[in-house]
């Protein structure tokens, strides 16, 4: 076989890879829909102001652990941070996300927005909160954190910026996402 002729075979398995990912994670939503886990809400500017206070409070709570070297509970917090910022967004998009999978998948496919970090962070949750055979040094969280709240930063402006037209965009979007066949 020549050359070509195989790169357009492995160019032709790649994309079957990607839209059988992508139909993996519409089904994903679907279900999530279906069990009311992830869903259209009335707008609620107390629950938004809510995830936000919450976000802030995991940052310092974060902060205050790294300070007393509590590095396993400050990755956790740090983690949530963002999360709980995420919840903002999407209540003040009037969605409502019960799962955190869901969440970051979402943010990248309705807002547009990149989830790598929020990805890398849950990970690093996880690992940390549920495993003991991995090492931390007080400069990852550091690093961590910096990096968090350079996210939550961008993020808040994100929300900050948003008008009703752009979430009637970002629901149509959600629903165009759900109703897929």
């Amino acid at each position: 076989m020549n050359k070509e002729l195989k790169n357009i075979l492995n160019s032709k398995e790649k994309i079957e890879e990607m839209e059988l990912r992508y139909m993996k994670e519409i089904n994903f939503f679907i279900k999530l829909t279906k069990e009311k886990k992830l869903r259209l809400v009335e707008p609620s500017e107390e629950l938004k102001k809510s995830y936000l206070e919450k976000s802030e409070s995991n940052m310092v709570s974060a902060k205050i652990l790294l300070k007393n070297s509590r590095l396993e509970e400050a990755v956790s917090l740090t983690y949530y941070s963002m999360y709980n910022l995420l919840m903002a967004l999407f209540f003040k998009s009037r969605i409502k996300s019960e799962n955190h999978l869901a969440t970051t998948s979402l943010l990248e496919k309705i807002f547009g927005l990149d989830n790598s970090f929020v990805i890398f962070a849950k990970k690093e949750r996880v690992d940390k909160q549920y495993y003991v055979d991995f090492k931390i040094t007080k400069k990852d969280v550091e690093i961590l954190i910096q990096k968090a709240e350079d996210f939550n930063l961008n993020l808040f402006d994100f929300i900050s910026k948003l008008t009703n037209e752009k979430i009637k965009n970002y629901r149509d979007k959600f629903i165009n996402l759900i109703n897929f066949n």
